[in-house]
């Protein structure tokens, strides 16, 4: 007990003083307690990416309103359906929601990515990438493995639900110059022509033949 006692002393002794950690206390403020304004552009580097939940959520495809994983409908659009005379029946839809860790030059944060950010990093909607998880189902971890190590810039903006815990990425941009989306990546590691996507929009948006067959020579499938 003596020998730990005087360890301790010892190593306390090595400790800077008050006055010497105030300095880097000053210059390692987080990004979050150092904005003056509401948003903020830095480079950063991707650490990790959550997949837990697959990187995607359930959405009315109306109001876009979260849905529960065991509901098909959004209750709020299918009740005002007989108010408004609407036909159009509310259904549902994927949109991305993303959690990440990223590095500046001076901390290691975490982030989140909602849909519209979310594409960049993807090239894809959350539609489809989560049909082709489905088919793959390790598609999620292999695309956060895919975008670990890549170069951004990122711009943020201070959460304005009070309960959020990240802030939020409102734009980001690539910074290495081969950088390819997730998608492109995935499909090359399944060996998944792009052609194989055109059943999903098929189905998903219900596209008649013409239109169709203009998508098939966008896209230069014979």
């Amino acid at each position: 007990m003596v020998r730990i006692t005087r360890l301790m002393s010892t190593f306390l002794k090595t400790l800077p003083t008050t006055d010497e950690t105030e300095p880097l206390t000053n210059k390692t403020k987080p990004i979050c307690e150092s904005m003056e304004g509401d948003k903020e552009t830095v480079m950063c580097t991707t650490v990790a990416l959550d997949h837990s939940n697959g990187f995607c959520y359930r959405v009315c495809s109306i109001c876009e309103r979260p849905l529960h994983d065991d509901t098909h409908s959004c209750r709020f659009c299918d009740h005002n359906k007989a108010f408004n005379n609407n036909p159009r029946s509310s259904g549902s839809k994927h949109l991305f929601r993303i959690l990440m860790s990223i590095a500046t030059d001076t901390e290691v944060f975490v982030v989140v990515c909602f849909d519209r950010v979310a594409k960049v990093l993807f090239g894809c909607s959350a539609d489809e990438f989560f049909d082709f998880a489905k088919l793959h189902p390790f598609a999620a971890a292999s695309a956060g493995e895919i975008l670990e190590g890549e170069m951004f810039q990122m711009s943020f903006s201070k959460p304005k639900n009070g309960n959020a815990q990240h802030m939020r990425v409102v734009s980001v941009v690539p910074l290495r110059s081969g950088f390819r989306p997730a998608i492109e990546t995935l499909r090359d590691l399944y060996e998944v022509p792009v052609s194989a996507s055109l059943p999903h929009l098929c189905n998903r948006y219900e596209l008649d033949k013409g239109v169709l067959f203009r998508i098939v020579i966008s896209f230069g499938v014979a």
